[in-house]
């Protein structure tokens, strides 16, 4: 992908957010720290890697690290490196993603899960451009920073979750990201998109959705934002293979029956599971029961 081009799916999805692309655009191509914040699905991680594909580092390597999916006992060595024998099974030495990503950008997605005590490294990291793997000694990292955050993030500094002097340092070009129920606006383009997109992936040309799904398509809020959009018409595609107009039903809440408690349970299982990225101890959590419990009901309601 050219530069020029870094943009060019999300243009063609968000027209109400031009001017914020042309802000983004022009950030890319400087060095410094970008933090980009939305809610869940709102195309924080497309815009991340647009940033990268869009600056001068766009030859280099692009290292991506969910810190969501790192287990925190293993997050220095994981981000980091380590030597040989720098504790207990450590038989070879490893390559971090900070190694990695070396003349490139480091990518950290959901950075408000850092853990708080592994903070001062990253800190150190952006402030003076050295880190040392575990076991090992300081070397200087030639990276550019790249985080995507949950909306509240100057919310945690505020209770102590994460460090002010780390959020100061990645908040140098800060970018928020609408939900989508803001830019209603820009759903019959964004429906187009998926529609092309997952046509030509699937190898069925002219697909189009029904009037009546297109009513209540432009009516939904869309609380899952562009990651739920895709997954209805996905769904539709696959239910209907071989459709050209594709009707995808619309939610529950929208059918005027109200839901059972076992289905309300098993849809709240289904979004803490994804929004955690399969994490079964932060969705348990989220939802303030047991790791028990929620494998118990996820047995029950046939939860994956």
């Amino acid at each position: 992908m050219s530069r020029a081009a870094a943009f060019d799916a999300f243009r063609r999805t968000a027209p109400s957010l031009e001017a914020l692309i042309g802000r983004i655009e022009r950030a890319a191509r400087s060095e410094a720290p970008v933090l980009i914040l939305g809610p869940e699905g709102s195309g924080r991680s497309t815009v991340a890697r647009g940033v990268h594909q869009a600056s001068q580092r766009a030859d280099g390597p692009l290292v991506e690290v969910d810190i969501a999916a790192i287990p925190s006992t293993l997050f220095e060595s994981e981000f980091f490196g380590f030597r040989a024998g720098a504790f207990t099974g450590a038989e070879a030495a490893s390559a971090g993603r900070v190694s990695r990503a070396e003349q490139g950008s480091l990518l950290l997605d959901h950075v408000e899960e850092l853990p708080l005590g592994s903070q001062p490294k990253l800190l150190r990291l952006l402030a003076e451009r050295q880190y040392a793997p575990l076991g090992g000694a300081d070397r200087p990292a030639d990276i550019r920073f790249v985080a995507v955050g949950a909306s509240d993030l100057a919310a945690r500094v505020a209770n102590g979750t994460f460090r002010a002097d780390l959020f100061y340092r990645l908040e140098v070009l800060t970018f928020t990201l609408p939900e989508l129920a803001a830019r209603k606006t820009d759903l019959p383009a964004l429906f187009d998109y998926f529609l092309a997109d997952l046509g030509a992936r699937s190898e069925r040309s002219r697909l189009r959705l029904s009037d009546r799904a297109l009513r209540w398509m432009l009516e939904y809020p869309w609380p899952g934002n562009l990651r739920q959009v895709r997954n209805v018409i996905e769904r539709a595609l696959v239910e209907a293979p071989r459709a050209t107009v594709l009707d995808p039903p619309p939610p529950r809440d929208l059918s005027g029956r109200p839901r059972s408690l076992a289905e309300v349970e098993k849809e709240q299982i289904e979004a803490a599971l994804a929004y955690t990225r399969g994490h079964q101890g932060r969705a348990a959590d989220l939802l303030g029961i047991s790791r028990k419990t929620l494998w118990e009901k996820r047995k029950r309601y046939g939860v994956p």
